[in-house]
């Protein structure tokens, strides 16, 4: 008998041990980040922010984030995803197209929380089926947001006599970009604007395409969401001041680091919506009723040092950044 209440004894003690064993398991969450940028930055804060709010901190040692950033490379960015599809992480989160598109092409059970890319569509990602990886969550853009930032340029450079002439470069090799490359020169026929788009295939490459493409007298340079061009703005932006040509943008981030104008998404609130979501399936250890979703917080927003140096008129609907 004593051995029979001692045995039931040992399998309560297991039974709890694996309870609180379960109820303590630190959830790992893998990171991933294509490139260093100024304005992508804000998504993981916002990420991070939003998981925060919901309960799962390090400090609370309850999740353990590994970040890891493939500083603009691609075997890099293979290595990373494939480290953690290896490593069996509880979800990947990943910021950027090319992110988002490697995690996607190496796990179909992990799920991943996207942000600041672009549509599962867009990233050429669906079956024949038209449906996409049942794996992909988190917050995207499709490039109707690219119509509005473009049609404002006419409304900022009302003093500019004739017809406008904005220039623009997109990386060919990158999906997103030759769409909007595309879907902007569809919109500048439509507004009588000349659109002078050059290519180039990286970073490296902006300053003299920049150049070449500010030698054609263009009036206002159009920022397009393109990696290439995050990666190499300051060198964009130093080239324009020279020739006095003023920065457009669909980025909101790229205001704060010189251009004039931008009606686009607030990249915080973009990483803050994929990480709302990634705590609830923390929460539930479950998918279900999540799926990307539109980003939802858009800002229209000017440059005040930069407004005054091209001496525009900036319209009332649109707030000052530092």
């Amino acid at each position: 008998m004593n051995i029979k209440k001692s045995l039931n004894i040992f399998l309560v003690l297991i039974i709890c041990s694996c309870h609180q064993s379960s109820k303590n398991k630190i959830l790992v969450i893998g990171f991933v980040d294509a490139f260093e940028d100024a304005t992508i930055a804000p998504a993981r804060t916002g990420f991070v922010d939003a998981l925060k709010k919901n309960g799962f901190s390090e400090d609370k040692k309850n999740i353990n984030i590994e970040y890891s950033n493939a500083q603009g490379s691609i075997p890099t960015l293979t290595q990373i995803v494939n480290h953690f599809v290896s490593q069996k992480v509880d979800l990947m989160a990943t910021c950027t197209t090319l992110s988002s598109i490697t995690a996607a092409q190496k796990t179909k059970t992990i799920p991943i929380f996207m942000m600041v890319s672009p549509t599962v569509k867009l990233m050429n990602l669906k079956d024949a089926s038209g449906k996409g990886p049942s794996n992909l969550f988190g917050a995207v853009e499709d490039l109707d947001y690219i119509d509005t930032s473009f049609s404002n340029i006419p409304k900022f450079l009302t003093h500019k006599p004739g017809k406008l002439v904005v220039g623009m470069i997109y990386n060919q090799s990158e999906p997103q970009s030759y769409d909007a490359k595309q879907r902007i020169q569809s919109l500048a026929d439509k507004l009588n604007i000349t659109l002078i788009a050059l290519p180039l295939n990286s970073s490296a490459d902006a300053g003299l395409v920049t150049q070449s493409l500010l030698n054609k007298n263009i009036d206002a340079f159009f920022a397009n969401p393109d990696n290439t061009v995050f990666a190499s703005f300051e060198t964009i932006l130093k080239s324009c001041d020279q020739k006095n040509v003023p920065i457009f943008t669909s980025e909101a981030g790229l205001v704060k680091r010189g251009a004039v104008a931008a009606f686009g998404a607030d990249i915080y609130q973009w990483g803050y919506q994929a990480g709302e979501q990634a705590a609830q399936f923390l929460k539930t250890n479950s998918t279900e009723g999540l799926h990307p979703e539109m980003v939802k917080i858009r800002r229209r927003v000017y440059n005040a040092a930069a407004a005054k140096k091209y001496h525009i008129i900036v319209p009332s609907n649109f707030e000052a950044v530092n």
